[in-house]
């Protein structure tokens, strides 16, 4: 009887633990296994889909293999809680800073989705964000090559009343003539914390919608953001926002803001921001148009705006293992930009 008693608990802890922790590999996994290590399943769509029915008593993770991750619709990010408390975290198997990672072993994400969202205007979501603690760690988030979509937000949090959302090593990468990404973050609500990420070619690498507070871009790279790489769109400045260690280059305008809530008052500190059309600029709605302004409230401190930034590019030899980070001995290398955090 203790014997059988023992193996009881031990297949209830290990199903607990399985459980909350799904593996997935499009190589090796099936949708019908049980998203074990051992046996993972195929689709980041049926891990969301397993995941939604967790109790969100106990932290969740979804383990992702290397490969290409194809979304049909949007990604319902939540547990069975209304919304869960417990961390909910979307990551690699290899991160970044493991020893022996290649970018072979980033997981890609591309939604090839149609328009799925009305709100405001026909859009289409990757990952809906629907509770609080959600951490995204070593993706690649590509644009949708869905000639019906004009709007494409990889990550959007809608419910300005959630709290906590951190995203680590990851990839934004937009093509404007065939996969673009409008902006890589559409999201409201505290806490959303972001470090170590390189947004490339994104038309715009954050909209802030209402309820921003604690926000924080360090160690991160904005190039080529031909619309603007920070849309500040609500009213009143942040209480606390933290702008430091980034670079943001090539870009059409670093920052702007609805003028009928004027310039914010934020510090940026320690950052390269070079080589920008435009620096600050207001929008008027009703004239659906950016006017560039003077600096009058933005505190700079050490801050290069002159500097050539060069970025590792493909080759004869194709993607490297430090794509689109700073070039070797480049001077901007001192902010420890970069998707790698060691």
């Amino acid at each position: 009887m203790l014997t059988i008693a023992l193996l009881a608990v031990l297949f209830t802890s290990s199903t607990v633990s399985y459980g909350q922790t799904l593996y997935v590999s499009t190589a090796k996994g099936s949708d019908q296994a049980a998203g074990t290590n051992a046996a993972p399943l195929k689709t980041l769509d049926e891990a969301v889909a397993k995941a939604n029915k967790f109790s969100g008593n106990e932290p969740v993770k979804l383990v992702l293999g290397p490969g290409l991750y194809t979304v049909t619709h949007k990604l319902m990010i939540r547990t069975a809680g209304n919304p869960g408390k417990a961390p909910f975290t979307i990551e690699a198997a290899t991160l970044p800073d493991d020893k022996g990672w290649v970018p072979a072993d980033l997981p890609v994400i591309v939604s090839v989705s149609p328009n799925n969202s009305d709100y405001e205007f026909p859009h289409c979501e990757g990952l809906l964000i629907l509770q609080d603690n959600v951490t995204i760690r070593g993706l690649k988030f590509l644009g949708n090559p869905n000639n019906t979509v004009h709007y494409y937000y990889p990550i959007r949090r809608q419910d300005n009343t959630l709290s906590g959302l951190n995203v680590s090593q990851c990839y934004f990468i937009g093509e404007p003539n065939s996969s673009p990404i409008q902006s890589s973050f559409w999201a409201g609500g505290p806490a959303i914390h972001v470090d170590h990420c390189i947004f490339h070619n994104s038309k715009i690498a954050f909209v802030f919608n209402n309820n921003i507070n604690d926000f924080s871009l360090t160690h991160s790279i904005i190039d080529g953001a031909y619309n603007t790489a920070i849309w500040y769109g609500f009213a009143g400045t942040m209480p606390k926002f933290i702008f430091k260690d980034n670079i943001i280059t090539n870009c059409y305008y670093v920052m702007v803001y609805p003028v009928e809530n004027g310039q914010p008052s934020y510090t940026f500190s320690d950052s390269y921001i070079t080589h920008n059309a435009n620096y600050l600029g207001n929008y008027p709605k009703a004239q659906d148009r950016f006017f560039a302004e003077p600096n009058h409230h933005i505190k700079e401190i050490n801050i290069t705006k002159k500097a050539t930034i060069q970025f590792v590019n493909v080759a004869d030899d194709g993607i490297t293992k430090d794509n689109l980070n700073l070039v070797p001995g480049s001077p901007a290398k001192v902010t420890g930009a970069g998707i790698f955090s060691k």
